[in-house]
């Protein structure tokens, strides 16, 4: 008995231990300002639950406790039913945390609305009067992404970048099957769906190579459909758009359609010029 019991502990620790592995703590640690702000309001809003929660389970246990069968010197009170007081705690304690999470939330988001233009770089910084957001058209095919660059006259397919410290603009729409832009790291997911454009803006603040991927589930090759995303500094933004120019791929409207048609794990490819129109030929 005493082995089973050892034995189905170390399984269920083994259990947990797996199922945490899988975890990542790019939403708690993300780099772009956006997703910080998102974060903060989680955690805020979670510690304000908690001011309820935390002691609804402690007096419960603390009740079961005290009023125990065998606590003789218990106060016992059978016909007692009615404490101003406890009312006064149970009805405006919960109340004002309603209207302090009421509140945080109704300024959190109308502040963090994905179609609102940034107005600031990161908590310190605002953004320079005069500095246009980097424009990207992003399309969901079957399974990969489509990253279409307007202004450099570039795409690419399952690989994404952008300047650090530069606000992004993304426009965002689909080809056949609904499906969700996510990139924890920089802003929340928003839906791509075909016949519609859907927007975010986000920016990063950090150098580095993050994952983006689909949080929607779209049929079979839906979990390959990963990309990643690049923070670069403004010089080797520049570098990397000139790397894609000379590639000698070219995103017309029949290499379109040959590149819609339904694949898995697609390799990341360049397209060192496109269609002007193709994006809103698309939705």
């Amino acid at each position: 008995m005493q082995l089973f019991k050892y034995l189905r502990g170390a399984s269920l620790t083994l259990l947990v231990a797996a199922l945490l592995s899988g975890c990542d703590a790019v939403v708690m640690s993300p780099s772009g300002d956006v997703a910080v702000q998102q974060r903060d309001l989680l955690v805020w809003a979670t510690i304000l639950m908690l001011l309820v929660i935390v002691p609804v389970i402690v007096l419960t246990f603390w009740f079961a406790w005290h009023y125990r069968e065998t606590n003789t010197e218990a106060n016992y009170k059978p016909d007692w039913t009615h404490s101003t007081v406890l009312e006064l705690v149970i009805w405006s304690v919960p109340l004002m945390i309603i209207i302090a999470l009421g509140a945080m939330t109704w300024v959190s988001t109308h502040k963090l609305d994905p179609y609102r233009p940034l107005d600031r770089i990161d908590a310190q910084t605002p953004v320079p009067v005069g500095l246009e957001p980097l424009t990207v058209e992003v399309v969901a095919l079957d399974w990969k992404w489509l990253f279409i660059y307007p202004e450099q006259g570039i795409a690419t397919v399952n690989e994404l970048a952008a300047p650090v410290n530069h606000p992004i603009r993304f426009k965002i729409t689909a080809s056949t099957m609904m499906n969700s832009f996510f990139i924890p790291a920089m802003a929340g997911q928003i839906y791509a769906m075909a016949g519609m454009e859907t927007k975010l803006h986000g920016v990063i603040n950090e150098p580095g190579v993050y994952k983006g991927f689909s949080a929607n589930y779209s049929g079979a090759g839906y979990s390959q459909m990963k990309f990643d995303f690049h923070g670069l500094s403004e010089e080797d933004f520049a570098s990397w758009v000139e790397e894609v120019k000379a590639s000698d791929g070219n995103l017309s409207r029949d290499e379109y359609l040959q590149l819609a048609e339904p694949s898995i794990d697609d390799p990341v490819s360049y397209y060192g010029q496109v269609d002007p129109t193709l994006y809103y030929g698309i939705f």
